[in-house]
């Protein structure tokens, strides 16, 4: 097995500071505390104001990866946005982040890849500078998912918060840490059960009715069940091949960290991986689902607080809308 091609050197977070509860969600829509949590996991979620822009929270989240990684926003060669709340379709969000960092020398663009999207970018990051087209690069998940639920659907708007991550890569040292292996997989025939209908833009013949005008026309559709039982599947797939191509174990994972979808496919996932809850990073009970952010937040949470240190294995794991799966063992 070769070493690694590239390692992390900062993480970054940013979270808006508004809190919705699941006590404020039981005066909205048909639902309660109880069902939420015993369902999903989630206590509660960050939602961002109507002027902060996914581009905003990304810029932020990289700023403050880069400020931990010791480098300045002109030093990117790289720099890779995964959302799947773009605040415009045209010009890519990760070149509206690019100019409020002012990482000027920096190559921009997006991947739409839903909540695997920043693994997505880990492995594109790795193919940049393992060809020496980029020295570095900033891999940034950012979300406003509040913008594109339909707030008087109980079933989908409990789910989601807003959230922005953001990880620093650069080449690997000759110690063995770093990414040590990567996976990457999609089914796009199961695209439906999971996905959000066209803007009027995209489709001039959908009625302006039918459009987001408090309708939910253009937000989020799920088919809950199918969507959990393919999560499992898939998760749990990535997660037994990255761990084969790495040449390890359950045994030698310090730490699981798992797209934050709900806690019932973190916790099957887990168990089908051999891998106890006690070493799972678990936060949606304070986010929810924040999509392509979930993983990079966790990162910097999970190091934030001690259970990172120099030398753990983590086992990253995703599943998101398309249907897309990866993950990545790191050997931090």
């Amino acid at each position: 097995m070769k070493g690694p091609i590239v390692r992390m050197s900062g993480v970054g977070m940013w979270v808006p500071e508004r809190v919705l509860t699941n006590s404020e969600l039981e005066k909205m829509v048909d639902t309660s505390d109880e069902w939420i949590t015993t369902r999903t996991g989630i206590k509660e979620r960050r939602i961002a104001d109507e002027k902060t822009t996914a581009a905003d929270m990304g810029a932020r989240a990289g700023l403050a990866a880069l400020d931990d990684a010791g480098m300045a926003p002109e030093d990117v060669d790289a720099l890779i946005v995964a959302t799947a709340t773009p605040d415009r379709l045209l010009p890519a969000t990760a070149c509206d982040v690019q100019a409020m960092m002012g990482a000027k020398n920096a190559v921009a663009f997006d991947v739409w890849g839903a909540c695997t999207g920043w693994l997505y970018g880990i492995n594109i990051a790795q193919g940049l500078i393992g060809t020496g087209q980029a020295r570095n690069a900033l891999i940034i998940g950012t979300e406003k998912l509040s913008s594109i639920v339909d707030w008087k659907d109980r079933s989908t708007v409990v789910l989601f918060g807003d959230a922005a991550g953001a990880t620093v890569v650069v080449p690997a040292a000759t110690d063995g840490r770093g990414v040590v292996a990567t996976y990457m997989k999609s089914d796009g025939s199961l695209g439906d059960l999971l996905f959000r209908p066209p803007a009027r833009g995209l489709n001039p013949s959908i009625p302006i009715d039918v459009v987001a005008l408090g309708e939910g026309g253009n937000t989020i559709k799920m088919a809950g069940p199918e969507v959990f039982k393919s999560a499992v599947r898939s998760m749990c797939e990535a997660a037994e091949i990255a761990l084969k191509d790495a040449g390890l174990t359950a045994g030698d994972v310090d730490l699981l960290i798992p797209h934050q979808a709900n806690i019932r496919i973190i916790e099957a996932t887990a168990k089908y991986a051999g891998i106890p809850m006690d070493r799972v990073w678990v936060n949606i009970d304070r986010y929810g689902n924040t999509s392509s952010a979930s993983i990079p937040v966790s990162i910097y949470e999970a190091r934030a607080c001690g259970r990172i240190q120099a030398g753990s294995v983590l086992l990253l794991v995703a599943f998101g809308s398309g249907f897309t799966w990866a993950s990545a063992v790191v050997r931090w």
